[in-house]
């Protein structure tokens, strides 16, 4: 295969409208583009929120409300339950979550819930910590550390 053996398929290729050869051709005169306006004009472009001098539809829709999405935090839930499977005394981090499997992003934001139960001291480390999970945490004896 080569660059001169290359051949488009019948069809793909169409021949260019040839317009302004006479009124018999079906495209001659005013060579398909109608009578008078804007359009008929040569250099017109048209925009594509163009609306023919109306109010666009852009301008027309009320800006109203607000968005917390650009101060909003994304944290990845993990509950007490999962971290049953840690041993008494271990340390807890996103880190050896991860390594745990429990974390599927390690580099998104923990926050560790209350559902499930403490069972043993554990020292947890996450970017947040519930009401509930942090009582009970500190009720088996464990610590709590807010990160980052």
């Amino acid at each position: 295969m080569s660059l001169h053996n290359l051949t488009n398929t019948p069809g793909a290729v169409r021949r260019k409208k040839r317009v302004g050869c006479g009124e018999s051709s079906g495209s001659g005169k005013t060579c398909g583009r109608g009578t008078k306006g804007q359009m008929s004009r040569s250099g017109h472009k048209r925009k594509p929120n163009f609306e023919g001098g109306q109010m666009k539809l852009i301008r027309r829709m009320p800006k109203v409300g607000f968005s917390n999405e650009a101060r909003s935090r994304d944290f990845v839930p993990v509950n007490l339950s999962q971290l049953a499977k840690f041993a008494e005394g271990a340390e807890v981090s996103p880190e050896t979550l991860a390594q745990a499997g429990v974390l599927r992003e390690p580099q998104k934001e923990v926050k560790i819930l209350g559902d499930g139960e403490m069972a043993h001291k554990l020292t947890v480390k996450a970017h947040a910590f519930s009401a509930s999970a942090k009582s009970k945490i500190e009720a088996a004896g464990g610590t709590c550390t807010v990160i980052g």
